[in-house]
C-alpha cells in the first residue's frame, strides 16, 4: 500500500501548468511540514515536499491555496526520473495529491487572501456548516 498523509503549510504560492500530451491542468507546490521532536538547543526543524495534484483537484489548488495555507494532504509517493539538459539523469520524489483538505480556519484563510479581497467560496462555508449540524452531543440519536 502506498499511501502518505502530510500536515503542513505551503511555502509558496501552487504553479498552474498544463501537461503536454492531454492538456490536463497540474499544480505543483511545496508544503513545509514540521517535525515532532525538537532537539535541545535547536529550533523546530520543518521537511519540505513536493505535492502535485492533477485535473479537478488541480483547479481547487489553483482556486483557493496560496502561500501559508495550513493543509492536509493525502496521496500517494511517486518517483520519476528525467534527462536534464545537460544529459544527466535526474530522480525527483513527490506526493501525487488524492485529497487536500483545509487545516486552518476560514477566518486565517480569508486573512491570507490577495489584496483584491478574493476569499474563500461560499459552497466551501455552505459544506463546513453542513457537516457541522450537530451542535452538541445532545442531538445525537443514540
Amino acid at each position: 500500500m502506498n499511501k502518505t498523509i502530510l500536515l503542513g503549510r505551503l511555502t509558496k504560492n501552487p504553479e498552474i501548468k498544463f501537461s503536454q500530451t492531454n492538456n490536463v491542468k497540474v499544480a505543483t507546490f511545496s508544503l513545509a511540514v514540521n517535525r515532532k521532536y525538537v532537539k535541545q538547543g535547536e529550533g523546530r526543524q520543518a521537511d519540505f515536499f513536493n505535492i502535485v495534484a492533477y485535473s479537478k483537484l488541480g483547479d481547487f489548488v489553483e482556486k483557493f491555496l496560496k502561500q501559508g495555507i495550513q493543509v492536509c494532504v493525502n496521496g500517494r509517493l511517486q518517483t520519476r526520473n528525467y534527462e536534464d539538459k545537460n544529459g544527466i539523469k535526474r530522480y525527483v520524489t513527490e506526493v501525487i495529491a488524492e485529497e487536500i483538505d483545509f487545516a486552518d480556519s476560514y477566518t486565517k484563510i480569508e486573512s491570507n487572501a490577495d489584496n483584491t479581497q478574493e476569499t474563500v467560496s461560499e459552497e466551501l462555508k455552505e459544506k463546513d456548516a453542513s457537516e457541522d449540524f450537530i451542535s452538541n452531543s445532545d442531538d445525537l440519536p443514540f
